[in-house]
């Protein structure tokens, strides 16, 4: 049986794809300035202090947003940080629930004691307003249904002035929320790990200085992680990405100039 024409560029994408994945090539080492500025706004937390993490994106942007919460729980549990998580989202729940219990995993942290996961809560304006006086009052119980005011890290921590830096990682309009309320209401130090399509909107704010960081996207997890010297599937992917640009253009290319040497027959 022959195969069609196209059958052979659907394969030759299929590959593109394909190896990066399983063999990351680290085609780019160029690092963007804000995820440079990211990590060193994470290294200047003292270890033993405690970074809230806001898992605030809907199930479909997974491949992107997923790398980004991973690579930023590497940094804050490789420096002893210890990590508050909860989510504004409910699609954001199980998933921010499942990062960070497996990071916690790779480096050993306790539950309770390291790290907790609150669950989630819907009307994101009063949840961020009623953290700013009383985290356990907000969230009462945890994601495992735990009283959250008998773990031994919410013993420590009672409100946003206990808390280094909030991170919201986002597909949407949330981030401007933290902003909003957490910031500008009780002087929180908020940051953003968003997806590629939103930092657009958020760089007046960045730009501004009322968000002291920012990470672009799955090319801004895959410079986080060059810069922690930690590859990942960050990079694995924006390796499959790269190729798989490159194969499109070279058929396109190919496609015309055999068009052209057809009509020059």
């Amino acid at each position: 049986m022959r195969l069609p024409r196209r059958a052979f560029a659907f394969l030759a994408v299929f590959a593109a794809v394909t190896f990066p994945l399983l063999h990351p090539l680290n085609i780019s080492d160029r690092v963007s300035p804000e995820a440079v500025k990211f990590k060193a706004l994470i290294d200047s937390i003292p270890a033993g202090s405690v970074v809230m993490v806001s898992f605030d994106h809907e199930a479909s942007t997974v491949a992107e947003v997923r790398p980004l919460a991973t690579v930023l729980a590497r940094h804050l549990f490789s420096r002893d940080v210890k990590i508050i998580g909860l989510s504004l989202f409910a699609e954001g729940t199980a998933i921010g629930n499942q990062v960070l219990s497996l990071v916690a995993e790779e480096y050993g942290k306790k539950y309770g004691q390291d790290w907790v996961f609150l669950g989630f809560r819907p009307q994101f304006q009063a949840a961020i307003l009623g953290m700013g006086e009383s985290i356990t009052n907000v969230f009462p119980r945890d994601y495992y249904g735990k009283t959250t005011s008998e773990l031994p890290l919410l013993k420590e921590v009672f409100n946003y002035s206990q808390i280094a830096l909030v991170v919201s990682v986002a597909d949407g309009d949330l981030g401007y929320a933290w902003v909003d309320y957490a910031y500008t209401r009780y002087h929180a130090r908020v940051s953003a790990m968003l997806t590629a399509v939103m930092v657009a909107s958020y760089m007046p704010l960045y730009a501004s200085g009322q968000l002291s960081g920012l990470v672009n996207g799955l090319k801004g997890a895959a410079d986080y992680e060059r810069l922690l010297d930690k590859p990942g599937a960050a990079i694995r992917s924006m390796d499959a990405q790269s190729m798989a640009h490159a194969v499109i253009l070279l058929l396109i290319l190919g496609g015309n100039a055999a068009y052209w040497w057809g009509r020059k027959k």
